[in-house]
């Protein structure tokens, strides 16, 4: 089974099945077919289905051009039928890990993921988990329903972890030049996994699928500790009256021991508002309490009270209330130059100005309409950037590249801004965080 498997993939005549097709799996779908391999996305959403048969992207990172060339070259198709899982050689699961609203994990896509796998898994099959969870849950959770086959790891299937490293947007590091860490149940499992990824990337192996596991969690909980200190620099330095951007500029020349930061209107995203989260879960049912991460979670999470603060403390200078103000929040993305808005920190900030009765609006050429958002709210963006003397104040959230900012300066009585775009620029409009 092994050496049959290991031929295949070294081959690329392996069939190769990503399950989930979203900012994760749909870039690595494309990515294993431009090497070759004959990749089926498996998704329960069928207008997605029919969006990546018909070569029509709806990832940022992938661009309906180089989908269409695959599509029509027959390397790369999408199904929703879960029984044409037994038609590959390797599964990778990519499906979400949110949390409830408790904050512990919900695993119910990965169990779904692994039962659809269990119910098709023959002999000779490669499994990787790449969604991001809390170390142990390959082992202890995948394996087991698995293994209800009747089948063996290590020699009937295999089954391996390797945690995706997506960062969406990023001109620098993607796909084909980040590195993958995996870890597998056995050292067969590793290796297959392996050679799976060593095809458009280097790998980096580690002892176990709960190490690879952990390595995620460190990543992220590394990026929420670090954002948490400086936004609270960014406090203590708006109490001192110190311009914490320059502060942060000034220490980034000392070319060691020093890595940048940058203080902004709380975390967003799917990755650094939740992996830690898994990790704290998980350390709380080995009797461990993780001081550094809840508090890096609890300083994080009042930024966008902060944000208002200095929002209603700049409008009352100016003689103006935030009650029934006219508020534009520029930027709902979580990040820059992206079109997802998952966790953003702008729902926050809108959400406290409704609860303050402000009118919001937003404008975010990524993000046309925005569903739940405030309150329950539906939002639609303003169609272009027009009549801005009509707000009484703007919001920069995100920093999208594709915002004429001088205009924004030009027509706006009172900006806050988040994000430092307005850099260099001396003006009593301009409120900074």
């Amino acid at each position: 089974m092994y050496k049959n498997l290991l031929e295949k993939i070294n081959s690329h005549n392996a069939k190769v099945g990503v399950i989930g097709q979203g900012y994760v799996g749909l870039p690595l779908s494309c990515q294993l077919a431009k090497q070759g391999f004959s990749v089926t996305g498996f998704e329960v959403d069928e207008s997605k289905v029919k969006m990546i048969n018909n070569g029509k992207s709806y990832i940022d990172d992938v661009s309906s051009y180089d989908l269409k060339e695959l599509v029509r070259s027959g390397k790369i198709s999408a199904d929703s039928n879960f029984r044409n899982l037994s038609k590959m050689d390797v599964l990778i699961i990519c499906v979400p890990t949110p949390l409830r609203k408790s904050k512990d994990p919900d695993l119910s896509y990965i169990l779904e993921a692994a039962k659809n796998v269990r119910e098709t898994l023959k002999k000779g099959q490669l499994v990787i988990l790449e969604s991001t969870t809390y170390p142990g849950t390959t082992e202890e959770l995948v394996l087991p329903i698995l293994e209800e086959t009747g089948l063996e790891v290590g020699k009937d299937f295999f089954l391996a972890f390797s945690p995706e490293r997506i960062d969406p947007s990023n001109k620098k590091f993607d796909i084909k030049n980040t590195p993958k860490i995996v870890g597998g149940i056995c050292e067969k499992c590793t290796e297959l996994a392996s050679n799976v990824y060593s095809s458009f990337t280097k790998v980096y192996k580690v002892s176990s699928s709960q190490t690879a596991e952990m390595v995620k969690l460190l990543e992220n909980t590394f990026r929420s500790v670090n954002i948490a200190l400086v936004n609270e620099v960014t406090l203590m330095c708006d109490k001192l009256g110190l311009n914490v951007w320059e502060i942060i500029d000034a220490a980034s020349t000392k070319p060691f021991g020093f890595m940048p930061f940058y203080p902004g209107p709380g975390i967003g995203g799917h990755c650094i508002p939740l992996d830690p989260h898994y990790l704290s879960w998980k350390l709380k049912t080995v009797n461990f309490y993780s001081r550094f991460i809840d508090l890096a979670g609890d300083v994080n999470a009042k930024m966008p009270d902060y944000v208002v603060s200095k929002l209603q403390d700049a409008l009352n200078v100016r003689s103006k209330v935030l009650k029934n103000a006219k508020i534009l929040i520029l930027g709902i993305a979580y990040k820059k130059d992206v079109a997802d808005e998952r966790e953003s920190p702008a729902i926050d900030v809108i959400n406290i100005l409704f609860e303050k009765m402000a009118n919001v609006f937003y404008y975010d050429p990524h993000v046309p309409i925005m569903k739940n958002c405030g309150c329950g709210k539906t939002l639609r963006s303003l169609s272009n950037l027009n009549n801005l003397n009509k707000f009484d104040a703007v919001v920069v959230v995100t920093d999208h590249s594709d915002v004429d900012y001088k205009k924004i300066l030009k027509n706006v009585k009172v900006i806050v801004d988040t994000r430092n775009v307005f850099k260099n620029i001396k003006s009593s409009k301009v409120i900074r965080i």
